[in-house]
């Protein structure tokens, strides 16, 4: 494969806590802005781990939802390997730029939100309203294949942290208001299983955090999700990343 600096740049190490989210981000930034061009084959797997850092699990899992998403496609065989499709998803709508200064602004207010309430849920949340969102958790574990329907769960999952964590309406409605907007970027890129898998399993750490009222973990945890998200953002829609 032709090297320039660019190009070397898509192949440094990534950061170990969001590995998968940051490698996807990384290789589909690098096939929408046509630093792999269609048709490109990527390096081994066994090298291309070593080149960004992380286990050859973590890459199998983000290689496998670029497949899912279209921008990847795997062969087997002598001549076999994993190469960019012949048409990737490039952009959404051409000439639009979704990561843009107001949607960068949505997922800056999405980290205040998200992250206080976390604070509070670990003081506040009782046994009860905990046991609806390990609910969730469930019906999104069973929805990685229906996107439509992991959402509703995925919804139902933040604004159910919110009402476990409020002592007034105003946090919930703060947060659905949040959810509505952060829909309305999601909706735009492709949803593969594998993200959706990841993201629910972050849930699930987060969950098991609140449960034992570990504030510094939760709050981790939470930041882990949010900023899995931004890199699924960045890497699938035009606009990329905020510089």
């Amino acid at each position: 494969m032709e090297r320039n600096a660019a190009l070397e740049a898509v192949f440094t190490p990534v950061r170990t806590p969001t590995a998968f989210d940051e490698t996807v981000e990384r290789l589909g930034t690098a096939i929408r802005i046509g630093l792999l061009s269609p048709g490109t084959q990527l390096p081994p797997e066994r090298d291309l781990a070593t080149q960004l850092g992380i286990s050859r699990s973590t890459l199998r899992h983000a290689l496998t939802a670029l497949v899912q998403s279209g921008h990847l496609t795997s062969l087997r065989g002598r001549k076999g390997g994993t190469f960019v499709t012949n048409e990737p998803p490039l952009v959404v709508d051409a000439g639009s730029e979704p990561l843009n200064d107001d949607a960068w602004a949505v997922l800056d207010r999405r980290v205040a939100v998200e992250i206080g309430t976390v604070v509070l849920a670990c003081e506040r949340a009782d046994a009860g309203k905990l046991d609806h969102l390990e609910e969730a958790v469930v019906r999104m574990n069973g929805a990685t294949g229906d996107f439509e329907a992991y959402r509703r769960a995925d919804v139902s999952f933040h604004i159910g942290l919110a009402e476990a964590a409020a002592r007034s309406p105003r946090l919930v409605a703060s947060m659905t208001e949040v959810q509505g907007q952060m829909s309305d970027l999601i909706s735009q890129i492709a949803h593969p299983a594998e993200v959706l898998k990841r993201s629910n399993q972050q849930h699930k750490r987060l969950l098991k955090s609140l449960k034992k009222g570990d504030t510094t973990n939760a709050v981790r945890q939470m930041r882990a999700h949010i900023e899995g998200t931004e890199h699924i953002l960045a890497g699938l829609l035009p606009g990329g990343r905020r510089n």
